[in-house]
């Protein structure tokens, strides 16, 4: 219930204030359990992707916004709980089979599923290679799979920024449903998992525009936290010999 009522009040507002659009709504199921597979640009995704939609749509949400504490930890779990996410550990192994049982409970129910292939925010505007939970729950579940693209929300919100640009317009695309049942019975088939999952990748890409990089983004950003901190310890060592060396040479003068 609180979903419609936080639906009904961010929308209009939502509405007049970014003028989002949306484009082949048609496509998602009206009724019956479904998964929408969407790229992920940046938060204002989890606003913008269920807006156009007269369903509501359950999104597995990490499990940070539900943790905080204090005023803000509070106004976190009762928004995300409010517009229908539930909290799961991104930690892997036995909290990402967590987080597939939970999954399969929301398709169960005859729900909409939201899920991010990719696992994470892209970094930088492109998209990453996607994670294969997707393919496993497209095929315990038995349920056809929506490409998602949002646009433009990279733009709209970059990382690190919490007021978005008002001159970018964000949108969601959706396309065709794709229909899996030819796999149906080898979801832990790990060759048909990474086939799968690369073909709704596919089709989120051309949905997006997106340039494609066949790496995960959580390992990209990784790399790219080490290598700064690796140019931020180098550049720390280069100012500490350089404030050392007059020291050096006043001792030798001295000599």
């Amino acid at each position: 219930m609180f979903y419609w009522v936080v639906k009904a009040v961010l929308g209009p507002i939502l509405t007049v204030l970014f003028r989002p659009w949306a484009e082949g709504t048609e496509f998602v199921p009206k009724s019956g359990p479904a998964i929408i597979a969407s790229n992920h640009l940046s938060f204002s995704d989890h606003f913008f992707a269920p807006l156009p939609l007269p369903r509501k749509v359950v999104f597995l949400a990490k499990s940070e916004y539900f943790t905080g504490r204090g005023i803000k930890g509070l106004f976190s779990r009762a928004f995300f709980s409010g517009v229908g996410q539930i909290p799961v550990d991104r930690s892997g192994g036995e909290a990402s089979e967590r987080a597939l049982a939970t999954g399969l409970r929301v398709l169960a129910a005859g729900s909409l599923l939201g899920i991010y292939p990719e696992g994470t925010r892209t970094p930088d505007g492109r998209l990453f290679r996607g994670k294969t939970g997707v393919a496993r729950l497209a095929l315990e579940a038995r349920v056809p799979v929506v490409p998602c693209a949002m646009i433009g929300g990279f733009e709209f919100q970059p990382p690190g920024r919490i007021a978005p640009r008002l001159r970018i317009r964000p949108g969601v695309r959706f396309g065709k449903a794709l229909d899996f049942s030819r796999y149906y019975g080898l979801e832990t088939d790990r060759i048909v998992l990474r086939a799968v999952t690369d073909e709704i990748i596919y089709e989120i890409m051309k949905l997006s525009g997106q340039e494609y990089v066949d790496e995960y983004a959580q390992q990209y950003k990784s790399l790219q936290q080490a290598e700064r901190r690796g140019q931020r310890h180098g550049a720390a060592r280069g100012n500490g010999s350089g404030r050392n060396a007059p020291a050096a040479a006043d001792g030798g003068d001295q000599g």
